[in-house]
């Protein structure tokens, strides 16, 4: 199965270390652009984030990772905590879900839900699948 890989640039190790272990069970992985960069040292977390709207602009990162969206079978957000906020979902992670459930994908979630007011009905809207960090239950 081809998985894309949703988290926030917090969690690029997360998202490495989630990615080797797909890879190990004969899943294909796909990385944020962003997080690519960060693990290859061709930019820095604090540049990326420094360069902000501008960044993603830039470099039409949105459009890009939907993209691979389209050509994933499910999606992995990797919601860990944030911000004292506890299996936390950012703006991006958001709409990288939204977009998965429109076009009729899996959503895997590492953790439940988050209590965060202004996304917890929508997400529960959406078909997802909480796997409480164990990557073995992806299918």
């Amino acid at each position: 199965m081809k998985i894309a890989l949703l988290g926030s640039l917090d969690f690029t190790d997360e998202i490495k270390k989630a990615d080797d272990q797909l890879e190990k069970a004969g899943h294909e992985a796909v990385i944020p652009y962003s997080s690519r960069l960060i693990l290859s040292g061709a930019m820095t977390l604090e540049e990326i984030c420094a360069g902000g709207s501008a960044q993603k602009s830039k470099t039409d990162v949105i459009r890009y990772y939907y993209k691979e969206l389209k050509q994933s079978d499910a999606v992995l957000a990797l919601n860990r905590t944030k911000k004292g906020i506890e299996n936390y979902i950012g703006a991006n992670t958001f709409l990288e879900i939204a977009f998965v459930h429109v076009l009729d994908k899996k959503i895997f979630l590492l953790h439940p839900i988050p209590n965060m007011e202004y996304l917890k009905d929508e997400l529960e809207a959406m078909n997802q699948t909480v796997i409480h960090d164990d990557l073995s239950l992806i299918q």
